[in-house]
C-alpha cells in the first residue's frame, strides 16, 4: 500500500468511527473511554466484558452500537437456571413428508453477528462455558454437526462487581477469550445533569445505522494491515513477560502478589489494540505509547492474584500499572 492509498484509508476509518461515536452519543451519555474500547473490540474481531455496578447503561451501550452498525442482534439474560441449550439451541423432532419424523436443529440466540450476554455471572459456571466454543472459534458444534455463526460475530457480555450477591466467577478459559475487560465508571456531575434531561423529559432520540456489516469486515482487514515496529512489539513481549511473577522484569509488586501472568492472547490483545489506536489517532504505525494505553484492559482480566494480593485488596490494575512505571521502553 503507498503512502497516498493509506493517508486515504485512514481518512475514511477515521471518518466511520467518527460517524458511529456521534450516533452512539446520540443515546448514551460520556463513557467516551468505554465506547472507544467497545469500538476496538469490534475492529479487533473479538469480544468485550463490561464491569459496573446496575444503572450505568451497561445495556444500553450495548443495543445502541447494535442499532448503529445495523447488523443481527440478539440478547441473552443470563440467570441461575439458565441452561446450555438455552444459548447454543436445541434438536428437536419435527414430523416430515408422509408422517416420518426427522430431527431438526433449532439455533439459539448465540447466532447472531452481536450477542448481548446480560449479567454473565449470574448463571453457573457449566452455562457460562456454553459460549466457549462460539467466541473462540465462531462456530457451535451440536452433536455431530458444526454449525458456522455468520460474521462479523462478537459477544458483548455485562457482569456485576463479584463482591454482589447471587454473582459465580467466571472461569479463566473463558475470560481470556474477551479481548478486554473496561470498568465502567459511574457518571459525573455534568453527565448526572444530561443523563436527568434526556430521561425525565420528552427526549426521544433514534438511532439510526451508519456502518455496514462490509464497513466493520474491510476495518477489521485494515487493522491487520497496521505496521508494528520490531522494538514496539519487542515491548509488549516484555510487558506480557512482566505479568507473571517469575518474569525477567516483573516488579516487586507482580512477585508478591500475582499467582499467574497474563497468556499469549494478552500480547496479541495489546498489540491489535495498539493498532487500532493508531488508526484512531490517524497514523498507520503503531507506538510504544499506543501498547501502554491498551495494557490495563487487555491484561487486568488475564492475571490472577494470590491468597495475599486478594486479602490486601491489591487490583491487577495496581501491578500493570507498576509494570508500566518500571519497564524500559527499549532493552539491548
Amino acid at each position: 500500500m503507498s503512502e497516498q492509498e493509506a493517508k486515504a484509508e485512514i481518512e475514511a476509518f477515521r471518518k466511520k468511527i467518527g460517524t458511529l461515536r456521534e450516533e452512539i452519543a446520540r443515546i448514551i451519555v460520556g463513557h467516551r473511554e468505554v465506547v472507544d474500547g467497545v469500538l476496538t473490540c469490534m475492529l479487533a474481531g473479538s469480544h468485550a466484558l463490561l464491569e459496573g455496578v446496575p444503572g450505568l447503561g451497561k445495556t444500553m451501550l450495548v443495543r445502541t452500537l447494535a442499532e448503529s452498525v445495523g447488523l443481527n442482534f440478539t440478547r441473552i439474560q443470563f440467570t441461575p437456571d439458565l441452561m446450555p441449550a438455552d444459548i447454543i439451541g436445541t434438536t428437536v423432532i419435527e414430523e416430515g413428508a408422509g408422517g416420518k419424523h426427522i430431527f431438526e436443529f433449532r439455533k439459539g440466540p448465540v447466532f447472531a453477528n452481536i450477542v448481548l450476554a446480560d449479567e454473565i455471572n449470574r448463571a453457573t459456571p457449566k452455562t457460562q462455558s456454553a459460549l466457549l466454543e462460539a467466541m473462540q472459534e465462531h462456530r457451535v458444534t451440536v452433536g455431530r454437526q458444526t454449525y458456522v455463526i455468520e460474521e462479523p460475530y462478537f459477544v458483548l457480555a455485562t457482569q456485576n462487581p463479584l463482591e454482589m450477591e447471587g454473582t459465580y466467577p467466571l472461569p479463566e478459559a473463558q475470560l481470556d477469550r474477551f479481548f478486554f475487560k473496561l470498568m465502567v465508571p459511574f457518571p459525573s456531575r455534568e453527565d448526572l445533569h444530561t443523563i436527568i434531561e434526556r430521561t425525565t423529559t420528552d427526549y426521544a432520540a433514534k438511532v439510526e445505522p451508519v456502518v455496514s456489516a462490509e464497513d466493520i469486515l474491510g476495518m477489521q482487514k485494515l487493522v491487520r494491515t497496521v505496521p508494528v515496529a520490531r522494538h514496539v512489539q519487542d515491548y509488549a513481549v516484555r510487558l506480557l513477560q512482566a505479568t507473571h511473577p517469575d518474569g525477567p522484569d516483573a516488579p516487586e509488586k507482580v512477585r508478591r502478589f500475582a499467582r499467574v501472568g497474563a497468556s499469549p492472547r494478552g500480547a496479541q490483545a495489546v498489540l491489535l489494540a495498539a493498532k487500532i489506536r493508531a488508526l484512531f489517532e490517524g497514523r498507520f504505525a503503531a507506538s510504544v505509547d499506543d501498547v501502554k494505553a491498551s495494557a490495563a484492559p487487555a491484561l487486568r482480566h488475564r492475571m490472577l492474584l494470590n491468597f495475599e494480593g486478594e486479602a490486601e485488596g491489591v487490583k491487577t490494575d495496581d501491578c500493570i500499572r507498576e509494570i508500566l512505571e518500571e519497564l524500559p521502553e527499549a532493552k539491548t
